[in-house]
């Protein structure tokens, strides 16, 4: 699969393009050591975490230093969505 693919699907679907990462490559078992439980959370609930954590695994290896910073930032962003969403249910 196509880093570039990977990437545009991640900006617009991040719950697809983790799917089809966890199906046809292996990098989210290797970020996450064949774990189930910590992806497939990150999966229904933090998946712009969850996407840049294991792109950045897979570029970089062992996230570590400097990329945390990325990894805060894609957090922010699926917290921001949450309470986006929920601004948005008590406007109505």
């Amino acid at each position: 699969m196509c880093g570039c693919l990977v990437v545009a699907m991640g900006a617009f679907f991040p719950r697809i393009a983790i799917f089809l990462l966890w199906v046809f490559s292996p990098w989210v078992n290797l970020a996450f050591k064949d774990e189930f439980l910590i992806p497939f959370i990150g999966l229904l609930f933090l998946p712009y975490t969850t996407l840049t954590y294991v792109v950045f695994f897979w570029w970089l290896g062992p996230v570590e230093g400097f990329t945390w910073f990325f990894i805060a930032l894609a957090f922010l962003g699926d917290v921001g969505s949450w309470t986006a969403g929920a601004r948005t249910r008590r406007a109505y």
